[in-house]
């Protein structure tokens, strides 16, 4: 039976201090955390959360602790998680997940490092306590990405994103109005991580995969499942 912590008692993530590694990687989909452990962890991953469907797994990858942990899809979600974590004594948060594409030159399965995320689902500045604010990734950790992806033959974007909370959004301006403002792509958790990441004093990074591009005009393309594996496993050599 997991401990009870006073004051500070994880309910979603049934663990102790010591199941996760310090480094986490945060998935939204549970068959995408599953993945992550069974492709690139090595022998011998447990689970270490299975609480309403909410996966986790801990191993290690080059003989070095590692954790995954789904979050679930939007803020309100990975914010739950996200704060478990850090009662669970993880430091390093890093996002690995998909987004819609907004910049120009664009392809399916690029990779998108978040530099800042700006919150348009209101979760993070609720969170925060705070009128605005400017959730942004640990800076050294967005850098060594970057040049990491780059060097190893990777087409990596390096920008500011949007976190939104409406995912069939009815208004066909939207992305027209994100793009014109200079975000580069848009998904559904970033910006709270990196803002109870600030509060927490842990590090964090969103990486992501373009599995949308997205058209001024509010159309979308969508892509095929085998370019989405081929992204995934691009972005996850390089998380």
């Amino acid at each position: 039976m997991p401990a009870i912590y006073i004051g500070r008692m994880p309910i979603h993530l049934r663990a102790d201090p010591g199941d996760y590694a310090p480094n986490v990687l945060c998935p939204g989909d549970p068959r995408r955390a599953a993945y992550i452990a069974e492709t690139f962890f090595g022998p011998g991953y447990r689970t270490v959360n299975e609480e309403r469907g909410m996966l986790g797994f801990t191993g290690t990858f080059d003989g070095e602790p590692i954790s995954v942990q789904t979050t679930g899809m939007g803020c309100p979600s990975a914010g739950i998680v996200f704060e478990e974590l850090a009662m669970l004594d993880v430091r390093r948060l890093v996002r690995v997940g998909t987004c819609g594409g907004l910049k120009e030159g664009m392809q399916m399965g690029d990779t998108v490092i978040g530099i800042a995320a700006t919150a348009e689902d209101l979760t993070p500045l609720r969170y925060a306590q705070l009128e605005s604010y400017a959730p942004t990734a640990t800076y050294e950790l967005a850098e060594l990405a970057a040049r990491l992806g780059r060097d190893g033959g990777s087409t990596v974007h390096a920008g500011t994103i949007l976190t939104s909370g409406v995912f069939y959004d009815p208004d066909p301006g939207t992305f027209a109005r994100w793009k014109r403002t200079g975000h580069i792509a848009v998904e559904m958790e970033a910006a709270m991580m990196y803002t109870v990441a600030a509060i927490k004093g842990m590090e964090s990074l969103a990486v992501m995969t373009v599995s949308d591009l997205l058209e001024e005009s509010g159309d979308t393309t969508r892509i095929s499942d085998e370019e989405l594996k081929q992204g995934v496993d691009d972005m996850m050599r390089l998380a």
